[in-house]
């Protein structure tokens, strides 16, 4: 579980869906326990924000928000407003990952963590030249062509394996390169599925099936800003 530096002091973590319980129950041992639970922020960004006994806050951002208001705001203890956050991490959501980069894409159907149907592929796309002049344009043009056939192949992809079912998912995440992504929304035919677009964006290299697999780990994680006291 590595940590990042966190804008305005403390630092991220991501902890797993399966983890968060019992992540925070350590949480609350570290720092004198749990004293408060607030639940904020906008229905698309919602934020359970957890205060310890010795100062310490952890900022639970909630995947797939919102989460069900009724049950947290009745929650009479902080620890069962963890056990809201931590039963709504586990539901087994139907979701849409699309990967991709230049080089290569990824297109899969999870329910919860076990892939359904998927569609992998790279496209060889030349890497950029030294050369100058004239040399440099005619590179430059065909790394272009190149790309825009790797995203087309991407596009057929996510048409075959995720536009189908584009109806009965709960969420798409992407991930791989923002500017290859952004490239792919000009996909008009692949609106239904922008449609349901949610965070997180996912921090991958060249799309792999091993790679694919790894996703429900990644989308279904609870990011934490930890700040601990002065």
């Amino acid at each position: 579980m590595a940590a990042r530096p966190a804008a305005g002091g403390g630092f991220w973590v991501e902890v797993g869906a399966e983890r968060f319980a019992r992540w925070c129950d350590g949480f609350a041992d570290r720092h004198g326990g749990l004293t408060g639970a607030d639940l904020g922020g906008e229905p698309e960004t919602q934020v359970l924000e957890l205060a310890s006994g010795d100062g310490a806050t952890a900022e639970c951002h909630v995947p797939f928000p919102p989460v069900d208001l009724v049950s947290a705001s009745a929650a009479s203890t902080p620890q069962a407003a963890v056990e809201v956050l931590a039963a709504h991490a586990l539901i087994e959501r139907r979701v849409g990952v699309l990967l991709v980069r230049r080089g290569g894409y990824a297109a899969g159907l999870f329910s919860g963590t076990q892939l359904l149907d998927h569609k992998v592929g790279s496209r060889y796309v030349q890497g950029k030249t030294k050369a100058g002049g004239w040399s440099q344009q005619r590179y430059a043009r065909r790394r272009e062509g190149q790309a825009r056939e790797a995203y087309a192949a991407a596009a057929e992809a996510a048409a075959k394996i995720l536009l189908p079912v584009a109806d009965s998912l709960d969420a798409l995440v992407t991930g791989g390169d923002a500017a290859a992504v952004a490239a792919l929304r000009t996909e008009t035919r692949l609106g239904p599925l922008w449609a349901r677009e949610r965070s997180p964006f996912l921090n991958v290299g060249d799309p792999r099936l091993d790679d694919l697999r790894q996703c429900p780990q990644m989308f279904r994680a609870v990011r934490i800003r930890l700040v601990e006291p002065a």
